[in-house]
């Protein structure tokens, strides 16, 4: 295995002089790859036959770990740089130790996250693993000592993942850290239509924006994802629609603010959410993401109206964080507890059943034992079923962290609290009986159900009959529990299909036209022969098959490029077999 570069370079193309190709080029033109032959050795090399040894510089042969910590966008983005990595021709493995380079996609958010982040970068250099980092944390800190000399791909930069691999594999250590931006205006992100493999086939994850309008004074993820930039709608509703076409049947709604959507580009988060209930099928459903006080209160009848839609869950994840108005300003949260209240107050009115999610912070600086049973208060009269509660923990470079702390026993106590009230209600009990209709996307961490949500998107349990995957179902809830209910199918009920089209295999690419699928099988299919040498014809047009359609710019001029540049090589080696033969 080459060591890596020491010097740590800003972008990939600080590591490639004038006079060479560039990154996504070299995809073409492998000039110093030639094969040698090998002696005859039957039974040594018979498991080379399927495939070239994975220490092979040849693109696209290695196997890749991927894991990421974190929010639903981060795991889109986990997804896409999967699929982009798997069209180019590296193999996803779900096995850690028989990978040859591991892509760690992090979370800054709390500690934990980010020390189990470190905990695995460790790891994977004491099993002398190639690595890759990305998300939240690099992009906010990429200067940290624990990050030094590993290659880093930032969050706007996810699409360019081939590339960050290629020279990682090489032993370059490189860094894509910029901001996307079209004439000056920053940009959402990479682009919706790259390939993906979704964890779940049945379920689509669509990033509306990345970053936020706030400036929480506890928050590193803001270092990371920066400030407000919506996605186009057309975008969205096509992604939609791609999504359901490979047989989706649910589609999250994500960002760090849904709320806030639109706000940069003149548009809004409901004219958003009419579009896509548009083009949603029968037996699909849309669930919307996490959304801030402040930026739903003006869209309250609208929201109202979109969540009792019959195709989108009657779910909204609304974080208060605290009901000290004094711990909010703080915060600096923009919104009072009475702006929370009258949201939650006029959903629950408009929207029969909804459910509310909440998020808490015990134990944030400056929090009185007043201030904490406000919160407590607020909790036992909502008895929010869905509650995420979170120890307070300061994160470097942000205000909060330099503010004055409160004891970690104090916290600890806090939050032990907070958890004994929270499992002390059981918000199913009085569903037992009841017929629900639900959807049916997934198994259950034990194995011994499949995980089905109803109308509210609360789970329901029900048998593992493989005909009820990614179906809508109507259920007899038999059984409750603190976050679930059980289900069992009623014989006589109508079955919903989401999509005519069938579901993607688990590991598919998404997003791949039927040409490109062709090329690209066409192209990487080839058997490595253990005694003979490939022969250069069938080398190049390997990586001629794998240019990546979403890395073409200024195609035809590329192509004239790339022929005459294999003509050249073509006709170096005939010479070079000539001088040899003579």
């Amino acid at each position: 295995m080459p060591a890596a570069c020491e010097s740590v370079l800003e972008d990939i193309e600080d590591i490639v002089s004038a006079e060479n190709l560039k990154p996504h080029d070299r995809q073409f033109v492998r000039r110093n790859v030639f094969p040698k032959v090998r002696k005859r050795n039957s039974q040594k090399n018979a498991q080379t036959d399927d495939e070239p040894p994975s220490d092979s510089i040849i693109p696209g042969v290695q196997k890749i770990w991927i894991r990421t910590w974190g929010c639903s966008h981060n795991n889109s983005d986990g997804e896409y740089m999967a699929g982009q990595l798997a069209a180019y021709g590296y193999k996803i493995t779900d096995n850690s130790d028989e990978a040859d380079l591991w892509l760690l996609n992090s979370c800054t958010v709390k500690n934990p996250a980010e020390d189990h982040f470190r905990n695995s970068i460790k790891k994977a250099q004491e099993g002398k693993k190639k690595v890759v980092l990305a998300g939240c944390v690099p992009q906010a800190q990429p200067r940290q000592e624990y990050l030094k000399g590993l290659s880093i791909i930032g969050v706007q930069q996810i699409d360019r993942v081939v590339e960050v691999v290629e020279e990682t594999i090489k032993g370059h250590s490189v860094r894509l850290l910029g901001q996307k931006k079209d004439n000056g205006k920053r940009l959402g992100g990479a682009r919706l239509d790259l390939p993906k493999i979704r964890k779940n086939p049945l379920i689509e994850i669509i990033s509306i924006n990345t970053g936020c309008l706030n400036a929480c004074t506890y928050c590193k993820t803001k270092h990371a994802r920066g400030d407000l930039a919506s996605y186009p709608i057309e975008e969205l509703v096509d992604r939609a629609k791609q999504s359901f076409q490979e047989g989706v049947c649910e589609i999250w709604l994500t960002s760090e603010d849904t709320g806030a959507y639109g706000r940069d580009i003149g548009t809004d988060l409901p004219t958003l959410l009419w579009k896509l209930v548009e083009v949603i099928p029968e037996g699909a459903m849309l669930r919307l993401g996490m959304t801030n006080p402040p930026y739903i209160l003006e869209h309250l009848e609208e929201m109202a109206k979109i969540l009792n839609h019959p195709r989108v869950y009657a779910f909204l994840h609304i974080p208060v964080q605290s009901a000290s108005d004094s711990v909010l300003m703080d915060m600096k949260r923009e919104y009072c507890v009475a702006d929370f209240k009258q949201v939650v107050d006029f959903l629950k009115e408009k929207v029969p059943g909804i459910t509310i999610a909440t998020d808490i912070i015990c134990g944030f600086p400056g929090e009185t034992d007043e201030d904490f049973q406000e919160t407590m208060k607020l909790v036992e009269l909502y008895r929010f079923p869905s509650l995420f509660i979170n120890q307070f923990y300061p994160r470097p470079g942000t205000p909060a962290a330099k503010m004055p702390q409160v004891p970690a026993a104090v916290k600890k106590q806090r939050t032990k609290d907070l958890s004994q009230l929270f499992h002390s209600y059981n918000p199913y009990d009085h569903k037992v009986g009841e017929r629900q209709r639900v959807l049916v996307t997934e198994e259950s961490f034990d194995s011994n159900y499949y995980v089905a949500h109803n109308p509210f998107y609360e789970q329901v349990l029900v048998p593992k009959d493989p005909l009820l995957m990614g179906k809508m179902v109507e259920v007899n809830i038999y059984e409750a529990g603190k976050h679930f209910m059980k289900g069992q199918p009623v014989s006589d009920a109508r079955v919903h299909t989401a999509s005519i089209s069938r579901p993607l295999a688990k590991g598919e690419v998404s997003g791949l036209t039927e040409e490109f699928r062709r090329s690209a099988q066409n192209g990487t299919k080839w058997k490595a022969q253990p005694n003979a040498e490939i022969p250069v014809k069938t080398r190049l047009s390997s990586w001629m098959a794998l240019q990546l359609p979403w890395q073409q710019e200024g195609g035809g001029l590329k192509i004239l490029s790339v022929s005459l540049a294999l003509l050249a090589v073509l006709v170096m080696f005939y010479y070079g077999e000539m001088k040899t033969e003579l």
